[in-house]
């Protein structure tokens, strides 16, 4: 097919030797199958800000360390220059979460390189060679149901226990490959140690699964990992092979618990709210 614009450059630069086609378009990337040397990757072209749909609340972005305190001081301040540099930040947050995520075990896509705005990486494939369906395309048994769960919910402790929280997770957001589930879509993820919205969005992740994979599985509906997962970590006891319950029994006689776990409740109303405009458009959904 013919290079996109925007991949023009690392075609001319030797980091791409072949467009082979468009894998899909939507709000926030478009996202295309290349060649680089004998290996298809996946290069994810990010929208420019003002056509993107994703909006770069300040739930997401707490936590995140400016190293240098001119691009700091501009980017509270939001000059020009500020939300220039705003934007790379936002950008560049993916690649810096997928280098880590991968480095700490966790399944995602491993990366190969930024470059002005565009993410190479690993192309998800099933087990015939084809891309990858997303877990909400896929009919599971309870068997199945359970195992993915149980695997997902692995990555996530992973994931916390690395420093991160990835604040969207939903079926629409993990591709499933011949080995099982591959967590994608990361430029929102959260400092878990630095936000003060890690515990919600950490819990609403887990929800989100626990009712999708509940849907083959009932018994998985009684389970609370998120919030079990969650005092863990805020009691320094959490660790990549912590033996996990499923259980949580809140301390009634701590007031900042009881508020926390009202503010999770009223996350899981606007989750559900969010999966169901997600369902809508879920053709439109980036890689």
């Amino acid at each position: 097919m013919k290079v996109p614009k925007r991949l023009q450059p690392l075609v001319d630069d030797g980091l791409i030797d072949e467009v082979v086609s468009q894998l899909m378009s939507g709000k926030e990337a478009q996202v295309y199958v290349v060649r680089c040397g004998g290996e298809r990757r996946c290069a994810k072209v990010f929208k420019e800000a003002s056509q993107r749909s994703f909006k770069q609340a300040v739930q997401y972005q707490e936590g995140r360390k400016e190293r240098n305190s001119r691009r700091a001081r501009a980017m509270a301040k939001k000059t020009r220059y500020g939300q220039k540099e705003q934007e790379a930040a936002w950008l560049s947050a993916e690649v810096d979460a997928l280098y880590r995520l991968a480095a700490a075990g966790v399944r995602v896509p491993r990366p190969h390189g930024f470059v002005d705005g565009v993410l190479l990486m690993d192309l998800i494939s099933d087990g015939e060679g084809d891309v990858a369906p997303r877990l909400g395309e896929v009919t599971l048994s309870p068997q199945q149901a359970r195992d993915y769960h149980d695997r997902v919910i692995a990555d996530v402790v992973r994931m916390l226990c690395a420093g991160l929280v990835h604040g969207d997770l939903s079926e629409f957001n993990v591709l499933v490959d011949r080995d099982g589930p591959v967590i994608i879509d990361l430029p929102q993820a959260v400092d878990a140690a630095g936000n003060n919205s890690a515990p919600m969005l950490l819990v609403r992740d887990v929800d989100t699964m626990r009712d999708w994979f509940g849907r083959f599985e009932p018994a998985l509906l009684d389970t609370d990992y998120g919030k079990e997962i969650w005092a863990l970590f805020e009691a320094g006891e959490l660790h990549p092979e912590s033996r996990l319950t499923g259980h949580f029994e809140p301390d009634t006689h701590s007031v900042d618990v009881m508020e926390l776990m009202a503010v999770i409740d009223d996350a899981r109303e606007e989750a559900e709210e969010r999966r169901e405009r997600e369902r809508d458009d879920a053709e439109d959904d980036d890689y």
